[in-house]
């Protein structure tokens, strides 16, 4: 079959050079989403705490993290497995077959959702009995509804990642779906009713998994029609073996790389969304809602390392498969030290006045200080450590990150048991934060092989000294002065970031790994 040849992004020096630019470029505009994405989700939070009780926000947090874990089972690994042969695909010049490649895996994706969707209305009343309430049937079968469109809508999503197109997951998945969420939530406080609470967060799903497949397609239209000037390197092509050289990829070989992943997706939903599962079950629904609360600042956190992983995940791919395993080091170290100049400052900002945090979900949250003060901890460590499991995946090794996060969810269970019938919302964060570092330490070690990752160098040192300066002692020396409080949150955050900015721009060569 002849193939339409795109211009290969693996020519001499191609991938070593583009890399890290890429990564900055895609990462500005996954950056501005994030910002935005973060704030409307933790105003939607805020907002839910604050219109209705501490019981019917636990019950919606409980639904709605089911409804996230039952959607990681659904999509079968399709997100992933789009991003990694989209990349073979378009890294070896041949992107005729990506077409087929969608077909193959959006087909079984979306009938898998459909499958699990029925199953979550079947078992509706069973774990409805488990959480509590009676209203606790009617938002799982409400939010079963829309399960087929938020997986659609997130391996669409992937797709348009893999073409580096990373403005329709800014628009539709950041800014549109969150806003719309917001929206909705605050009429049906305004009516004083709760019932429709579920439709409001799950609803937005349907405009988005619309939108994002007509932008995919005007995506894969324009790059059949694009010229094709040139050929793989010599250097690429001596390195891709007989299925790189295929046009199409086969669903064996699709879905023994999906499938792994699927189940690895399911055990991290299962760490990231099972402890408020976990806190409802053994202390109840309002201990649900604290620990919700005092993790929201961690969710805001992973819009910010979204902004860099998503920008990074197709460009991994390319290297690895190009065999620029100099070039992979690099992008790591850079990717790491941007990770901790956007989230360390959160997340000591978080830790230095988690008092003055938690009184913003509203009054009864204040107990979530002390979660608030381990998570913030343990993302701390968490983004120092950077995206060696990301760059695991993309080596085509999911059966290891499988086992790397079925041993993560074994131990968030083991210390969830542990330590949450008798500390609540503060023993699930302990949980979690065991949970993240077994994820994060192990891929590490299984990489030294083939490419020794660590976060000890210089980026990731000056990005972490000026984080613990600005938004660490100074915080420290304000109280000192001040005494806390929100005034003096106001002022250090402020005062904090005018200065990590300075001290980051002046600094940037610094920032920019050594190959």
């Amino acid at each position: 079959m002849t193939s339409t040849r795109a211009p290969s992004p693996a020519g001499p020096g191609g991938l070593r050079d583009r890399g890290l630019g890429r990564i900055l470029r895609g990462g500005a505009v996954n950056m501005a989403g994030a910002v935005v994405g973060a704030a409307l989700n933790l105003a939607l939070i805020v907002a839910i705490t604050r219109a209705f009780s501490q019981e019917t926000a636990g019950l919606l947090f409980s639904a709605t993290s089911v409804f996230l874990i039952t959607a990681a089972v659904a999509n079968a690994g399709a997100p992933d497995g789009l991003v990694y042969f989209i990349a073979r695909l378009r890294v070896f010049g041949r992107p005729g077959g990506v077409p087929a490649l969608l077909r193959l895996a959006l087909g079984p994706a979306v009938l898998a959702a459909c499958l699990v969707s029925v199953l979550l209305v079947v078992l509706a009343r069973p774990l409805a009995d488990a959480l509590g309430p009676q209203e606790a049937a009617a938002y799982l079968r409400l939010l079963a509804l829309f399960l087929p469109f938020a997986v659609l809508t997130d391996s669409v999503l992937a797709a348009t990642r893999a073409h580096h197109d990373m403005s329709v997951t800014v628009l539709v998945d950041k800014v549109g779906r969150p806003l719309a969420q917001l929206g909705l939530v605050a009429m049906i406080a305004l009516s004083g009713s709760a019932g429709f609470l579920a439709l409001a967060w799950a609803g937005p799903y349907l405009p988005a998994a619309v939108l994002a497949w007509f932008w995919l397609g005007r995506i894969v239209r324009g790059a059949e029609a694009a010229p094709s000037p040139g050929d793989v390197s010599p250097a690429v092509e001596e390195r891709s073996g007989p299925g790189d050289r295929q046009e199409r990829v086969t669903p064996a070989e699709f879905w023994s790389f999906a499938l792994p992943r699927a189940l690895g997706g399911v055990a991290q939903a299962g760490v990231q969304r099972g402890g408020v599962v976990m806190v409802a079950l053994l202390h109840g629904l309002t201990g649900a809602a604290v620990f919700t609360a005092a993790t929201r600042i961690m969710v805001v956190g992973q819009f910010c390392t979204q902004a860099v992983l998503y920008t990074a995940q197709p460009r991994f791919a390319e290297l690895l498969a190009a065999g620029e395993h100099g070039s992979v080091r690099a992008l790591y170290q850079a990717g790491t030290s941007w990770l901790v100049c956007l989230n360390w400052p959160l997340y000591l900002s978080a830790l230095m006045f988690a008092p003055e945090v938690m009184r913003l979900f509203g009054t009864g949250y204040s107990a979530g200080a002390t979660a608030l003060v381990v998570v913030c901890a343990g993302q701390l460590a968490a983004s120092v450590l950077g995206m060696g499991d990301l760059v695991l995946t993309m080596t085509g090794r999911t059966g290891l990150n499988l086992l790397n996060n079925v041993m993560s969810l074994l131990a968030s269970v083991v210390a969830g048991v542990l330590l949450v019938p008798s500390h609540g919302a503060a023993g699930a964060a302990g949980a979690l934060v065991v949970a993240v570092l077994v994820r994060k330490l192990l891929p590490l070690w299984q990489l030294r092989s083939l490419v020794v990752l660590h976060p000890f160098s210089r980026p990731v040192l000056v990005a972490t000294g000026s984080a613990l300066l600005w938004f660490g002692a100074l915080p420290v020396l304000l109280e000192a002065v001040a005494g806390p409080g929100v005034p003096t949150l106001i002022a250090g955050v402020l005062a904090g970031a005018a200065g990590h900015l300075c001290t980051v721009w002046l600094a940037r060569g610094h920032l920019e790994p050594r190959r």
